[in-house]
């Protein structure tokens, strides 16, 4: 699997469990890494069978305007979630780090989203079909 990184972005949002927090934008970071088969795009050299990250850099930025987040696991779904939906990758990682602590450089925040659910196990799928564990084997 291929992976395009978009690393530390820095954005201005509203984020924080107190309203006081939410009162300005603050600074964050993102880093985006989205999974992708980019064989093609690199043997045409060809930007329509990739992702377009300066694409995903903008709609990044513009994202929140207008609105605000209590927790940054909030905003790190939505954005793994828009970027799966509007960019059509087959995985995204995003790490959103916030900046509110002296005593700390950051806390982060980081999800795994992937577009389309990963297959269940061999075992998985016998429980599936069997309906759980039989009683015997319990």
């Amino acid at each position: 699997m291929d992976t395009i990184t978009l690393c530390d972005l820095e954005v201005q949002l509203r984020v924080g469990v107190p309203e006081a927090e939410r009162a300005e934008p603050q600074r964050l970071l993102l880093t985006v890494e989205m999974d992708h088969d980019f064989a093609a795009a690199a043997q045409k050299d060809d930007l329509a069978q990739t992702i377009n990250y300066d694409a995903v850099r903008r709609r990044l930025i513009e994202f929140g305007n207008g609105r605000q987040w209590k927790l940054i696991e909030t905003l790190a779904d939505e954005l793994a979630q828009m970027i799966l939906t509007e960019f059509k990758p087959r995985g995204v990682r995003v790490e959103v780090k916030k900046f509110v602590f002296s005593d700390a450089r950051y806390v982060s925040v980081k999800v795994d989203r992937n577009r389309t659910p990963r297959r269940p196990t061999p075992a998985q799928q016998l429980m599936q079909k069997i309906g759980g564990v039989p009683a015997g084997l319990r």
